[in-house]
């Protein structure tokens, strides 16, 4: 490496990334979503507690009192939360490009049969993964072969290092512009390929855990999903209303030949 690299690799390595963790709570919350297939009842994780208080947020201000779960892909996902589906509310903004929550990834909190999860745009447009502030999907899934899962298991180690890389290449050409050193491209690929092998030599690559495989073996859900998306809670009652949801008939695009609307929302437990 020659000098100058050298320069902007120690200016780099002097970047440090910083994080703040919400502490988890004891506390099981639970929401009520009434809708016209029927109830169903989430619990909310404690473990995510960024989607958990902006999740009860909307539930509580009744946000989404009157949106219609706008793509519904069977063996799939039900997804709702956009405000444009809202009745009477068809000119506000898809929220899902203009408010985002930061990721939350438990590696406990999967895409089982019953997940709760954050939508968000895909990582060419947003590489750290930021859940959108309103749309959220429940998971209908299907069943996998052990098979099945080590080929999605792939696409997921594959999925993160390209959104991490992407990532590296922002932070440095961002970092370099703040401290006034001026580098080309070629510069700013070199100290982010240094970080990047960094970052794949220090950290554990995505696997599934014997519980997960068993879940999609036996249960079902929609693993290729898993650390790439939030999931923060899950169906306690009314996944046959979820499959209910599921198996409507659809447009091209997805939506509900037939609305099917979120009529009421209420928490139950804090």
């Amino acid at each position: 490496m020659n000098k100058r690299f050298n320069v902007l690799l120690t200016f780099l390595l002097l970047y440090l990334l910083s994080s703040c963790n919400t502490p988890a709570t004891d506390q099981n919350i639970v929401v009520l979503l009434k809708t016209d297939a029927g109830d169903i009842t989430i619990m909310l994780y404690d473990g995510t507690p960024l989607h958990r208080e902006n999740f009860l947020k909307l539930v509580s201000t009744g946000f989404y009192e009157g949106i219609s779960f706008h793509r519904v892909i069977q063996d799939f996902m039900i997804q709702a939360g956009d405000p444009q589906t809202k009745e009477a509310s068809a000119n506000l903004p898809d929220t899902n490009r203009h408010y985002t929550v930061p990721a939350e990834f438990v590696p406990e909190y999967f895409h089982k049969k019953g997940a709760l999860a954050a939508a968000r745009q895909g990582n060419d447009v947003n590489p750290y993964m930021r859940s959108s502030g309103t749309q959220f999907y429940i998971v209908q899934g299907k069943r996998y072969t052990d098979e099945e899962l080590d080929i999605t298991e792939q696409r997921i180690r594959s999925q993160i290092k390209q959104a991490k890389f992407s990532i590296l290449l922002n932070e440095t050409t961002d970092s370099l512009r703040s401290a006034g050193i001026n580098a080309n491209d070629a510069e700013i690929q070199e100290i982010a390929s240094v970080r990047m092998f960094e970052y794949l030599t220090g950290t554990p690559e995505f696997k599934l855990t014997p519980e997960q495989r068993s879940t999609y073996i036996n249960t079902g859900g929609t693993p290729r999903l898993d650390g790439t998306y939030t999931v923060f809670g899950e169906v306690r009652e009314g996944l046959d209303i979820v499959d209910r949801i599921a198996s409507v008939n659809t447009d091209p695009s997805d939506r509900p030949l037939n609305d099917i609307r979120i009529l009421k929302t209420k928490v139950l437990r804090k």
